[in-house]
């Protein structure tokens, strides 16, 4: 962005940026803000999609191979806050704090507005299951932050899972997706579930597609968004766009950051201090989305018989096991219980495992078992774990944080800071599609 005597000029599509301050399409959050002096409340520029500056979002910009998908999803949040261009020019704005810059999108599958209500009816219909019991919302309710808060889900005949369904919220930043990194995208992510035995239960995604083809508003509606017949294909990428439109962002924590120092309370401010310091909680859980999206043995599991093998599954590297992927903590006050197992109801007892109850095993983590833990990775303490010969590797003993009464306190307060907002929107619909 370039200033001028009369404002700003955005550098890639040279619209004004009026000097007034008086935004278009603007939440009524971010015009509150910026008043307040706070320009960072608007994303930054480069992210931002401008309505009268974009072709088409089914034109050429969407074409596979196109950076120019970023400004496609860039669009489609837009719609999915209901932030529209009043005028010519006008700017959408998105939560403070989401960077953009670092989305995941598919070459082909550009997000559409089509896509994203297209999304959220095949994401909230039971009739994706076998019985017509079980939606991708039973387990990533929006009243539960796009989770379930159960232990572990239950899926059609009430099958009970194997792990705690994860938010779905800020997935776009993701680029593989589950517990173990399984899928290697948001698409891939959205067919799992519809053949697994214990969730949605059906026999192959052959008959995922006969079942929603046979239903006459699903035909017609598939023909508008990619114009051609229901495919397995299809319901993937219109899935995966909703989700892609699932943000949470302009959360207390984001203020603060931005400068906005009064938001969090004195409690508040004393945790960060501990989440940033004395817990060193942002080892893994870094970033704008605070998850570093790496996959880490923090010793939960470990306890009990049979072992989650976790990560291994999937590399079949022996340091994998027992490595789940660091989860956002992003509205992470409304999706109890934690861990991969679901394990801990509250976040009070999940500081209690970090600071003194972490599980030694052969595989901890390197910044579970050694203070300092950056330290350790610089001087190669991140290799293969299991000793020449193959020998089943010693337990490694855990570090512990000691921390006090208070600063457990403090740090669960400041994690509340962390609810935002974005992913309101997506509610169930009213109807579907007959």
């Amino acid at each position: 962005m370039k200033s001028t005597a009369g404002g700003s000029v955005c550098r890639r599509c040279r619209h004004r940026i009026p000097k007034s301050g008086k935004w278009p399409a603007m939440t009524a959050n971010a015009q509150r803000n910026r008043r307040g002096g706070v320009s960072a409340i608007v994303i930054p520029i480069a992210w931002v999609a401008l309505a009268a500056c974009s072709p088409d979002l089914d034109g050429d910009r969407g074409q596979p191979g196109s950076r120019l998908q970023d400004y496609a999803l860039d669009y489609a949040l837009d719609y999915a806050l209901d932030v529209e261009g009043a005028s010519e020019g006008a700017i959408g704005a998105l939560p403070l704090g989401l960077e953009l810059a670092e989305a995941v999108t598919a070459e082909d599958n550009p997000t559409t507005r089509a896509k994203i209500t297209l999304g959220r009816l095949l994401f909230f219909d039971k009739r994706l299951s076998v019985d017509d019991s079980v939606a991708c919302a039973s387990c990533h309710s929006p009243a539960a932050g796009f989770s379930d808060n159960l232990r572990v889900s239950f899926g059609i005949d009430r099958r009970q899972g194997e792990r705690n369904a994860p938010t779905a919220i800020n997935r776009f930043a993701s680029s593989r997706q589950f517990w173990d990194g399984r899928a290697a995208s948001l698409e891939e992510q959205a067919t799992g579930p519809l053949i697994n035995p214990l969730e949605m239960g059906m026999p192959d995604l052959g008959a995922v597609t006969r079942k929603i083809a046979a239903i006459e508003g699903y035909q017609e509606l598939f023909h508008e968004v990619f114009a051609q017949p229901v495919s397995i294909d299809g319901i993937a990428k219109a899935i995966a766009s909703f989700e892609r439109a699932l943000v949470s962002g302009n959360s207390r924590w984001d203020k603060f950051d931005a400068g906005i120092i009064d938001v969090l309370t004195i409690p508040e401010r004393r945790g960060l201090g501990i989440f940033f310091g004395k817990g060193r909680c942002d080892q893994c859980h870094s970033g704008w989305n605070l998850t570093d999206e790496k996959f880490h043995n923090i010793g939960v599991g470990f306890d009990e018989e049979p072992i989650d093998s976790g990560r291994l599954v999937v590399t079949g590297k022996t340091r994998d096991t027992g490595a789940f992927k660091t989860p956002t903590l992003r509205e992470i006050t409304r999706t109890a219980p934690y861990m991969h197992d679901g394990r801990f109801e509250t976040l009070e007892e999940v500081v209690d495992y970090y600071s003194e109850g972490v599980i030694s095993n052969p595989f901890l983590d390197v910044e579970m078992r050694r203070s300092g833990g950056q330290l350790a990775k610089a001087i190669g303490l991140t290799g293969e774990r299991s000793p020449p010969g193959g020998a089943t590797p010693a337990p490694v003993a855990a570090a512990t944080l000691d921390l006090t009464a208070r600063e457990k306190a403090d740090l669960v307060a400041f994690m509340g800071a962390f609810e935002g907002e974005g992913w309101q929107w997506a509610k169930a619909p009213d109807s579907f599609p007959q």
